[in-house]
């Protein structure tokens, strides 16, 4: 099947009242779990592939990338491939030609006017491209001396009429919005502020993204997406299934030196965390 793009995806889940999954890809085992377990419910679905993912690849975008692109023509159900967090314009510059359809652009770390600066030209050279561009606004500083926060410190949260201001003011096309998730969560036990959610929904017109999903309880999610989330981040989850049944998998054979034993088990893990997940967001 063609590559999809993420702002139909995200656009069609947004007027639904639904939500669209966006899971993290490290590894080309990552990319055939993720779009095995949404062939198996019948689900589209984004790859997404973080600036520190191509970090970890030597700083090389396209092998990962190329992998996504030939898995995901080859899906039967529909794909979209995200460039995720980019805080580099030299990575950004290269999402249009790697066969990305949209970007995350990360400056929430940067006070509110550095912030807006950078995403407006990110933005204008996305949609140059034909790309879909998404945002993150955290807690602003300057107020009392603060630094800004970013939008998933501890206790951050976005406020509706910055964020009202930094959306129409910067012109992304969805915003990430910090309510409570936080990035690398081990244990799901996030607690989202809804109330605050619902007032961002309230205030804003693009749809809404929420990162740090492995952390949220199912009912915390199915929530959200009711509150007004349309794309649902999700990355450590499938570290912690496919790490589980590697552990498992050698506790058991030590003896093992066969990669394709433990990655076998390990991809079928993260199939199954992706399953569950897209159970969870109805995305189907």
């Amino acid at each position: 099947m063609p590559l999809t793009t993420t702002g139909e995806l995200v656009t069609r889940s947004a007027a639904a009242r639904s939500a669209v999954a966006s899971f993290n890809v490290i590894t080309l085992e990552h990319v055939e779990a993720v779009i095995a377990g949404a062939e198996s419910v019948h689900a589209p679905v984004v790859l997404q592939v973080s600036e520190n993912a191509v970090k970890f690849r030597g700083g090389q975008l396209l092998p990962l990338a190329r992998a996504a692109v030939a898995a995901a023509e080859r899906a039967t159900v529909p794909v979209a491939l995200h460039l995720d967090h980019v805080q580099s314009d030299a990575l950004l510059y290269q999402a249009a030609e790697a066969g990305f359809s949209s970007v995350m652009y990360d400056a929430a770390r940067l006070p509110y006017a550095q912030n807006l600066a950078t995403t407006r030209a990110a933005v204008d050279w996305a949609h140059a491209q034909g790309l879909w561009i998404e945002a993150e606004l955290g807690q602003i500083g300057g107020k009392n001396g603060r630094p800004p926060l970013d939008a998933h410190a501890p206790g951050a949260r976005t406020d509706p009429d910055e964020a009202r201001a930094f959306v129409a003011d910067s012109g992304v096309d969805a915003l990430a919005v910090a309510i409570g998730s936080a990035h690398a969560m081990t244990t799901r036990t996030a607690t989202l502020d809804h109330a605050l959610l619902k007032r961002l929904s309230a205030a804003l017109d693009v749809p809404l993204v929420l990162h740090g999903s492995s952390g949220v309880p199912d009912d915390e999610l199915t929530a959200a997406v009711a509150g007004g989330i349309a794309k649902v981040n999700i990355g450590t989850a499938l570290n912690i299934a496919l790490t589980g049944a590697i552990r498992d998998f050698l506790a058991e054979r030590p003896e093992a030196v066969d990669p394709r034993g433990y990655l076998t088990v390990a991809r079928e893990a993260m199939t199954r965390a992706v399953v569950g997940a897209l159970r969870t967001l109805r995305a189907f």
